[in-house]
């Protein structure tokens, strides 16, 4: 479906059937193949973990050698053994041959009985040396660990996911599922198809997304037959009839729907179950919202932003996902060609348009979430956002005005229309009023009533909000937001169908009302996601500069996401872009959270009290003047301490457990290198992970 932006006669208009798309004449990013890729084991991991290949950890254990000494100790060991067997052999060590003499009866001396219990003496002790000197060498771990790995450790490429997750080895490119309901031809072709190479990863996803709708509906069985015969890989292609995005900027698994973050290093500061893994980010993990804090330059869109915003855009090629990504022109989300609606407001050449009361048709629901975004970061006190009262206020200013002019035009107000009314121009009123009389609406008729009693009052919202609505008022912004029915703006209520939507907002000259129009989209997004009628589709809202976009309304709302199958991306160069009282509330209000190199400490002060404490063992080292022994002893320390200027001191070794912060604030500002950020996500399901040191980009 088109939303379109234009003159009279633009109306929306359906696009016909697309034909069987052509398979892409590259592949968008380099990749295995689609067998490898479906066969590739995908094992269950903690939160954030890639699952694609992952390989499970052997449980912790706190006497874990590193590889440098397990090995440095095999080598002395195996060198050691080896020192002893040429002495004994060569009869440098006279005990280690006492026991031949023990079993040796005297008349074999001499001959060749003799000789030969000799050499199997000798074979014996090598054999011992050889099992002592490998327990004391540890060489048991070392073949464990680098000859031949636990299957704990080994890769799980070449086992099915079905048999990672308890169904079987079934192969997946024979199809097995169509093959247990009785979908033998659809399955052959399918399996064809994969062989042929005429099947993309988004194809499997696609036709496997259709697949378990029809196990919810199997009355629809012969029609999914049917389409597969006809189409093959094709099959239930998105109306867009696109089968992939024109270009991957980073590496996905449609089958787990997570698209690769980073990789966190190997080291102490990071827990063990994450050492040396792939991070990555999911609609199970986007859920609880993302919130991405770091300075200009220190990778938000390129590294964290963009790759969330291309896996929902696969995703919803594969039916499985709605996005509407919003930031400034040229801000690096994706080209054009990968979504199915730019809207680009405030420019003339823009082919879409934006609904400015969210497609609702209820006054009072609209009313309220224009009033969000028009007051709700208005200050209601020192350094405090707008309260509830006030956005109540005004959303009850706005119903008086847009609830009576839909009951006598059957349609919301147009910006310069609503402006009027919020300024109280007598012309407006009164025509407004004569429409509604001749309509014979006396509800409509009281609304204005109470309007006109209220205006002109000490406190009254309507000259805030006219003000705040005249930065929509412009010469840029005509032909917008149109009402008159023309057009069908995008509003946020299509996000029942897998939608690809991007939003440039106008920053040059523009930027209040940018701002604005992002807490409009938040505001919009909020209500829309939890009143949709479809919700097996995860919705995101992706806004690439939330600078002054939350409110505490919208804080709270975004909590409520995660019941509706739903989230919002944020990204901010400081919490100093908040209102003071909303940082913490911010951060508590996501459940994941990416803070890049290059923050301040007051921004690390907020992310270290989310993260917490633990407990740790700590060692206190202390020396104390040595004054033992008798007076040989001491003379002697003297003499050292005269000639060396040091004085002699005994050591002493004090271990603790204490609470210590994960990141302290200082950490976060100075211990992150560049291209790094530290990584925390919570799933849907409240399971966490502690924060995590991640390498970006790998």
């Amino acid at each position: 479906m088109r939303w379109a932006h234009g003159g009279p006669g633009a109306v929306p208009a359906m696009p016909p059937p697309p034909p069987v798309p052509p398979m892409p004449r590259q592949a968008p990013a380099a990749g295995p193949a689609l067998t490898e890729w479906l066969r590739t084991a995908r094992p269950e991991a903690e939160p954030g973990v890639w699952r694609y290949g992952h390989r499970p950890k052997p449980p912790e254990d706190p006497d874990r050698l590193d590889d440098r000494q397990l090995l440095g100790g095999a080598a002395l060991a195996l060198l050691g053994g080896l020192l002893v067997w040429s002495l004994a052999y060569n009869g440098y060590l006279p005990p280690l041959m006492w026991p031949l003499g023990w079993i040796m009866p005297d008349s074999w001396r001499g001959t060749g009985k003799a000789v030969n219990l000799i050499h199997v003496y000798r074979v014996v002790l090598a054999l011992l040396l050889a099992y002592v000197f490998g327990r004391l060498g540890r060489w048991d771990e070392v073949w464990r660990r680098h000859v031949r790995p636990r299957p704990a450790d080994r890769d799980g490429a070449g086992t099915t996911p079905a048999a990672v997750s308890g169904g079987g080895p079934a192969d997946p490119v024979l199809w097995p599922r169509l093959r247990a309901a009785g979908e033998h031809a659809a399955a052959d072709r399918l399996t064809a198809e994969i062989h042929a190479g005429r099947m993309t990863d988004v194809d499997y996803a696609r036709i496997e997304r259709a697949w378990q709708s029809v196990r919810a509906e199997p009355a629809r069985q012969p029609e999914f037959a049917r389409e597969v015969l006809e189409r093959g890989a094709a099959a239930f292609t998105h109306p867009s009839g696109a089968r992939d995005l024109p270009v991957r900027a980073a590496r996905h698994d449609l089958l787990t729907g997570q698209v690769r973050l980073g990789a966190a290093p190997d080291e102490e500061r990071n827990p063990y179950a994450y050492r040396g893994v792939r991070l990555a980010l999911e609609p199970a993990l986007l859920s609880t919202s993302l919130l991405v804090v770091g300075p200009s330059a220190a990778g938000k869109t390129s590294r964290v932003v963009r790759p969330a915003v291309e896996s929902l855009a696969l995703q919803a090629l594969a039916g499985r996902a709605a996005v509407v990504a919003v930031g400034a022109p040229g801000a690096g989300l994706g080209p054009d060609e990968a979504y199915d609606v730019v809207i680009r407001l405030g420019s003339p050449g823009s082919a879409h348009d934006l609904d400015l009361y969210g497609g609702t048709e209820d006054p009072d629901e609209a009313a309220a979430v224009l009033a969000e975004a028009l007051v709700g970061d208005a200050p209601g006190g020192p350094g405090v956002p707008g309260s509830e009262a006030d956005t109540r206020r005004a959303a009850t200013v706005l119903a008086q005005l847009i609830g009576p002019h839909r009951a006598a035009h059957g349609r919301f107000p147009s910006v310069p229309e609503l402006r009027e009314l919020l300024d109280g121009v007598p012309v407006a009123l009164a025509a407004l009023r004569q429409a509604c009389e001749a309509a014979g609406d006396g509800a409509a008729l009281r609304e204005l009533d109470a309007r006109e009693r209220q205006s002109g009052r000490p406190g009254d919202p309507g000259p805030l909000l006219a003000d705040r609505i005249a930065l929509l008022d412009r010469p840029a912004f005509a032909g917008f937001f149109d009402t008159g029915g023309t057009t069908r703006p995008f509003a946020m209520r299509d996000l029942e169908h897998p939608l690809r939507v991007r939003i440039d907002l106008p920053e040059r000259g523009h930027a209040e009302a940018s701002r604005l129009l992002a807490r409009l989209l938040l505001a919009q997004f909020t209500a829309g996601a939890r009143n949709r009628d479809e919700r097996s589709l995860f919705a995101c809202l992706v806004l690439d500069d939330a600078e002054q976009t939350l409110t505490p309304a919208s804080v709270r709302a975004v909590q409520r996401l995660r019941t509706a199958n739903a989230g919002v991306v944020l990204a901010l160069r400081s919490l100093d872009e908040l209102p003071e009282p909303l940082r913490a509330a911010a951060v508590g209000a996501v459940g994941c959270r990416v803070v890049l190199s290059g923050v301040s400490t007051w921004d690390g002060e907020v992310f270290a009290q989310a993260w917490g404490r633990e407990w740790v063992k700590t060692e206190d080292v202390t020396h104390n003047p040595d004054f033992s022994g008798g007076p040989l002893r001491r003379a002697a320390r003297g003499v050292r301490t005269l000639f060396t200027g040091v004085r002699a001191t005994t050591r002493s070794v004090t271990v603790r457990t204490v609470q210590r912060e994960r990141w302290s604030a200082s950490d976060l500002a100075h211990e992150v290198p560049p291209g790094h950020a530290v990584v925390s996500l919570t799933t849907v399901r409240g399971e966490t992970s502690p924060p995590v040191l991640t390498r970006l980009g790998e």
